[in-house]
């Protein structure tokens, strides 16, 4: 996101080459981008944490799991603005959360299966 290029597109392209996921997302300020552009004086993005930014981490994991993912996705918190230092957890806490709620909830183990 940081280089404004659709993660869902680039993850349909490419998943199934993928054997490692980065849970991390971004805050787009769109009224920086038409203002002065990617290059302009102006911040224009934000690191944040899953669940913070404007990736749609539903149709991340959808993708990734209809494609065979089985594995983790790590998340990065230490660069968010808002969740860092003493708040990192926090933030750490409620990304992990968000992202068992894009994949439909809690895991629970299917009974009929050994």
């Amino acid at each position: 996101m940081v280089q404004l290029i659709d993660p869902v597109t680039e993850l349909r392209k490419w998943c199934k080459k993928i054997v490692h996921v980065h849970g991390k997302d971004a805050t787009i300020d769109w009224d920086a981008v038409r203002h002065g552009g990617i290059s302009g004086a102006v911040p224009f993005v934000w690191h944040r944490m899953p669940g913070f930014g404007d990736t749609n981490w539903r149709d991340i994991i959808s993708i990734l799991r209809s494609n065979g993912y089985e594995d983790d996705i790590c998340i990065e918190g230490y660069h968010d603005p808002v969740y860092n230092g003493e708040l990192e957890m926090t933030g750490q806490l409620h990304a992990l959360n968000y992202l068992k709620w894009c994949r439909g909830g809690e895991f629970t183990p299917t009974p009929w299966e050994k």
